[in-house]
């Protein structure tokens, strides 16, 4: 009988267009695993929210691999060790799996090939990271010219469908119970508004199928909080439930050259997963060394202000719309996500890793190389970045991208105000009593900001 070979699942949880599970099904039998790791990531285990999407996830993978007499087997621990050992449990040849990029995933990826037959894969980006060169060989760093290379190698592979041959050992393996693993929150149960939700891959084929109408009008509609054009694909392929290359072949013949925006969205993931293969501390260090001097405010009166910008109670009624969905269904609108993310490090001067470390607990669709790149990006500290000195006015972003109903929405204390007070109540002298006061006014913010980036350029 044919040696089983397995196949090790990450954030790549799906059957179609899965290069490591159609490796593994044409050599023989396949013992399908998921290793719950939360010590290799250092510093960076999966948050909360995360948490949550993950046990629907491995719950759908699950049945989808059962109705092809595939067992998917669940070990916490070192991945590395679990996987190696679950290979002389079944005396499985080899092991399948697809590359990831981030630096711990790079490291247990390293420590497994010294323990059993590893093949690697390709199939997280749109292309390898280190595919996208420059002229003279070299990688990028700024997204522009990584965006013109990546297109040059477009259209991806075309998409495999689910191995139709599929089939397990038959025999019973010791696996954990998903259950035991507690990934749901309980006490209190968070997560009620998560049912706007759906994870794994049916979900996130539903998803791509509900947003192609709405592809034509991306470019505009993606900045419209109030009516929110964005596709809500991003937990889904960070979860790795839908392919990049599935996404790009169906965008791209539904809309041809008008799909070329969201496109670029989807490459800018590419891009983040470039360059932190370059830079695996991007999220804990500065891109750019002279922001190592800017003084970040610490201490009792920044920590209280942290926390009303958790809450969504900072008195901007855009920031705080932003923070409440965020909190109540682990996404927040992209746009409002600049907003809010450039409210904390440059209104509240509060380092942009303390927000960086919110998110990556609170989003569905937290991921390393994004998380890191876009707060560094709105920080001003990324290599390639906004410049600290370009500060967000809240108070003129909600207008100026109609967010009215967006924060009537999410701030229900401001649901009645008109359009000409919903995005500034204090100024307009409407602001009801159970709202709070602005932590502090912009043009104070600014000053405040300015003079600290000042510091940055001292010698």
């Amino acid at each position: 009988m044919t040696d089983p070979v397995l196949v090790w699942f990450r954030q790549d949880l799906r059957l179609s267009d899965q290069p490591a599970l159609a490796a593994a099904a044409g050599e023989g039998p396949v013992v399908a695993v998921y290793v719950l790791d939360d010590d290799a990531p250092g510093k960076w285990p999966i948050g909360g929210a995360q948490r949550w999407w993950l046990h629907h996830s491995l719950s759908a993978l699950s049945d989808s691999l059962a109705e092809k007499d595939v067992k998917l087997v669940l070990r916490r621990g070192d991945a590395a060790s679990e996987v190696a050992k679950l290979a002389g449990e079944v005396g499985a040849a080899r092991v399948h799996a697809l590359r990831h990029y981030e630096p711990w995933w790079q490291q247990v990826e390293a420590a497994l090939a010294r323990k059993v037959e590893l093949c690697l894969h390709d199939g997280t980006q749109l292309a390898p990271p280190d595919a996208i060169r420059t002229g003279t060989g070299g990688r990028y760093r700024m997204f522009t010219p990584f965006w013109r290379a990546l297109k040059d190698q477009m259209p991806p592979p075309l998409p495999i469908p689910a191995p139709a041959g599929l089939k397990g050992i038959g025999k019973r393996i010791a696996s954990d119970k998903l259950a035991d693993w507690k990934l749901l929150p309980t006490e209190p149960d968070w997560a009620g508004g998560f049912d706007v939700w759906t994870p794994g891959e049916a979900g996130a084929k539903a998803a791509l199928k509900r947003f192609l109408p709405h592809l034509d009008a991306y470019d505009e509609a993606r900045n419209l909080p109030s009516i929110d054009g964005s596709s809500r694909l991003s937990p889904h392929l960070h979860h790795g439930e839908i392919s990049p290359a599935s996404v790009w072949h169906h965008t791209a013949k539904h809309a041809r050259g008008a799909a070329e925006p969201f496109l670029r969205e989807v490459g800018w993931r590419d891009f983040t997963s470039n360059l932190v293969d370059q830079m695996p501390r991007y999220g804990d260090t500065n891109g750019r060394d002279a922001f190592d001097r800017l003084p970040w405010r610490t201490g009792a009166a920044a920590d209280r202000d942290f926390t009303a910008w958790t809450k969504g109670r900072t008195g901007y009624p855009i920031v705080d719309a932003g923070m409440r969905q965020l909190w109540a269904t682990g996404w927040m609108h992209n746009r409002v996500r600049m907003i809010a993310a450039s409210f904390l490090i440059k209104h509240l001067l509060i380092d942009w890793r303390r927000g960086e470390r919110w998110f990556w607990d609170t989003l569905v669709d937290a991921d390393y190389g994004n998380n890191s790149v876009n707060w560094q990006w709105v920080a001003g500290t990324g290599v390639d970045s906004n410049p600290f000195g370009r500060i967000m006015a809240p108070l003129t972003q909600s207008p100026k991208f109609d967010a009215g109903d967006y924060i009537r929405t999410w701030v229900p204390e401001l649901a009645r105000l008109g359009d000409d007070a919903i995005h500034d109540p204090h100024e307009a002298g409407k602001a009801p009593a159970t709202y709070p006061d602005k932590l502090i006014g912009h043009k104070e913010a600014r000053e405040r900001a300015l003079a600290a980036a000042a510091k940055t350029r001292a010698a």
